[in-house]
């Protein structure tokens, strides 16, 4: 669990799958009202009263993002409340969801990239676009691909792993160096 504060009301929670899975939780049972969800959101604002200072009470705004291959993004946001409030010791939850199809993963080389395309290729996939931000190269999914979903996030992850970015901070701040048929500009070009 990644935890980063975007303003001074409001954090952002990254849970991978691996994050999940050690709680005995999937994907399909954040959707659900469960007690394990509600000691993992527990958990969740413990931490990031301990790490971030953020502390979570009054009415909160609670967005999740399920990520194709990458886990969940949780933003929070903490509203303003009247300091007489007299239920400022309840917790009042708005929860939006939403999923993107996306599949997006981290490389800490081109060589990284260069590598996991050849594999691909051969798997009959031409798509996707490589972007640069930072020190890493990122490799975007946003097409149907011939090969499960699964499949596909088991071979990007031999190369590289999923990560907290959004698609939109990539294109954003990023850099595009391949649009569209990445994977086979790769094995053209390298």
């Amino acid at each position: 669990m990644r935890l980063e504060r975007l303003n001074y009301n409001k954090i952002k929670i990254f849970l991978t799958q691996d994050d999940l899975s050690d709680r005995g939780l999937t994907k399909e049972d954040l959707w659900k009202d469960s007690l394990k969800v509600h000691q993992l959101f527990r958990e969740m604002m413990d931490e990031a009263s301990e790490e971030l200072g953020f502390e979570a009470n009054g009415p909160i705004a609670v967005e999740v993002y399920s990520l194709q291959a990458q886990g969940m993004v949780i933003i929070v946001t903490k509203h303003q409340e009247d300091e007489e409030d007299e239920y400022s010791d309840f917790l009042e939850m708005d929860v939006k969801l939403d999923e993107s199809e996306d599949i997006l993963f981290e490389f800490h080389d081109l060589d990284d990239c260069i590598n996991v395309a050849k594999v691909l290729y051969r798997l009959g996939i031409r798509t996707g676009t490589l972007y640069s931000y930072g020190s890493a190269y990122y490799l975007l999914f946003d097409q149907w691909q011939k090969i499960p979903i699964e499949q596909l996030v088991a071979i990007l992850a031999e190369f590289g792993h999923s990560t907290p970015l959004t698609v939109y901070r990539i294109e954003e701040y990023g850099k595009k160096l391949m649009e569209e048929n990445a994977i086979e500009q790769l094995n053209i070009y390298f």
